[in-house]
């Protein structure tokens, strides 16, 4: 009897290794690791289910493959710190030598993102930053005062320097929303904006749904609207089918940020006469490439460091704030002119 238990207790052990490397296998597959053993570079979006996080995906994945190194790919169902925090606990323990971040909030990751440091992991934020304790530097896709300044002039513009208009962005915390909205906010005060009232800046949470439900929120709160910014191409994306539904088309002007493959039927139809955005893929191929040479010890972090970004060339890390951060350069601007030659790209 004893024999056969002993036996048992083997075999099912023995299966039990066996559906553990079963598993390892698929989690190697879903997150596009090659089989070099190269090191280890993560990248933490803030949901699943976001187009564009996941062309910013895309283009660190491209990165990392390129230098040799394997790819890990994670995202919370929803937009939260604490789904976050999770991932980061359980890229710690798999030992990985870099983070890149798009935080959920400034500050609250702040606790997990220094014990990675601390355990020898670099640790970079992209595209939405989080406070310069919680990582080596910063990947912003664009210069924030320009992102902010350019859509309040831009929708000047369209609605003739008068009249209500209101903010749909995505969630309360996300910084980089916060940021561009404080500088819409300092461009209202320059003059020749008197006449333009900012009524609201409402919150979606960068879910579609959601954003659908603010947009039309707005709409009844606001009876006299004149335009929408939604800096957020969840939510630019959301209220241009809202206005397109109602048949606002020249009534109410939509204009932010967006990706040009969901925005084209929007900038045709009239609903927006103009929006922003920068390639995602890009943004992301910088954070592979600078979390690349951040492992490999060919910079620090520190100002006026000076690197090779692959095809994005030559790189140089500037002041930001209190910490550091790389920059891409100036927003780009889409219209029913030039979005056929982008909506096919990203």
């Amino acid at each position: 009897m004893k024999k056969f238990l002993a036996m048992c207790i083997t075999v099912g052990l023995a299966l039990t290794m066996l559906a553990a490397c079963g598993d390892q296998e698929t989690d190697q597959a879903a997150d596009g690791k090659g089989s070099d053993g190269g090191k280890k570079y993560a990248m933490v979006f803030k949901n699943t289910g976001n187009p564009y996080g996941e062309k910013m995906m895309e283009g660190f994945e491209e990165a990392i493959k390129e230098i040799g190194g394997e790819v890990i790919l994670r995202s919370p169902d929803q937009p939260t710190a604490e789904g976050q925090i999770q991932i980061i606990e359980q890229l710690i323990t798999q030992q990985v030598d870099a983070i890149a971040i798009a935080g959920n909030d400034e500050d609250a990751l702040q606790p997990v993102l220094k014990k990675a440091m601390d355990a020898g992991i670099k640790v970079i934020s992209v595209d939405s930053a989080v406070n310069s304790e919680s990582r080596i530097l910063h990947v912003n896709q664009a210069d924030p005062e320009r992102i902010g300044r350019s859509q309040i002039q831009a929708v000047s513009e369209m609605i003739g320097g008068e009249g209500q208009i209101a903010v749909l962005s995505a969630t309360s915390q996300a910084t980089n929303q916060n940021i561009w909205i404080e500088w819409m906010k300092k461009e209202l005060e320059e003059p020749g904006y008197e006449n333009i009232e900012l009524v609201k800046v409402a919150y979606g949470d960068d879910l579609r749904d959601k954003s659908t439900s603010e947009a039309e929120a707005l709409l009844l709160q606001f009876p006299d609207l004149k335009a929408i910014i939604a800096p957020t191409t969840v939510g630019i994306a959301a209220a241009g089918k809202v206005l397109t539904d109602k048949g606002l088309a020249g009534e109410i002007a939509l204009t932010g940020l967006g990706l040009p493959s969901e925005m084209a039927t929007y900038l045709t139809n009239g609903v927006s006469p103009a929006m922003f955005l920068w390639n995602p893929i890009d943004v992301g191929y910088a954070a592979g490439m600078t979390a690349h040479v951040l492992v490999e010890g060919e910079i620090t972090g520190a100002l006026g460091d000076t690197y090779n970004a692959g095809r994005l060339g030559e790189k140089e890390v500037v002041e930001d704030g209190e910490g550091t951060q790389v920059m891409l350069g100036d927003p780009f601007r889409f219209d029913a002119d030039n979005i056929d030659e982008w909506k096919e790209v990203y």
